[in-house]
């Protein structure tokens, strides 16, 4: 699952956030109004779908704990990690140590992750987005340089 969409959000004095009428559409039924908010990359919060959640945790899980580096991620993947549910004003409420975590206070923007969302302080969203059409164009050859995007029909 991919999200589309750049969305400000508003985050209010008890740490609630509501979730975009066009997220909530692009949501799997199986998550059932269900997520889970951890530090991502970048002081973001990372915003799981629970069935997402359950298919990266699974594979977190994997990993040989007996190896210093795995332990580590492990742990500090883990750690913060908490379930929210969507109540009835479709709002999720993020922990305040994970704000902290992210510094957002009332500004943010929800942007869409590899199968998850992003939750971004606004102000460093804007700085991480600020480049011209030639910076991006050097990251996409950088990236996707020697990978072919076209159509399974040849063109």
């Amino acid at each position: 699952m991919s999200f589309l969409g750049e969305h400000e959000i508003k985050i209010d004095s008890k740490g609630r956030m509501r979730l975009p009428a066009g997220i909530k559409k692009q949501l799997n039924p199986t998550a059932n109004g269900r997520f889970v908010v951890n530090r991502g990359f970048e002081s973001t919060l990372q915003i799981y779908p629970f069935d997402v959640w359950e298919k990266t945790r699974a594979k977190v899980e994997k990993l040989n704990t007996f190896n210093k580096q795995n332990r580590k991620f492990v742990r500090s993947f883990l750690a913060g990690a908490t379930e929210l549910v969507l109540d009835s004003a479709d709002r999720i409420n993020i922990p305040k140590h994970l704000l902290k975590y992210a510094d957002i206070q009332s500004e943010a923007i929800l942007t869409p992750g590899k199968h998850t969302l992003e939750l971004w302080n606004k102000k460093r969203y804007e700085a991480e987005m600020d480049f011209d059409s030639d910076d991006f164009a050097d990251l996409a050859e950088s990236v996707l340089g020697d990978i072919d995007l076209g159509n399974d029909d040849g063109e």
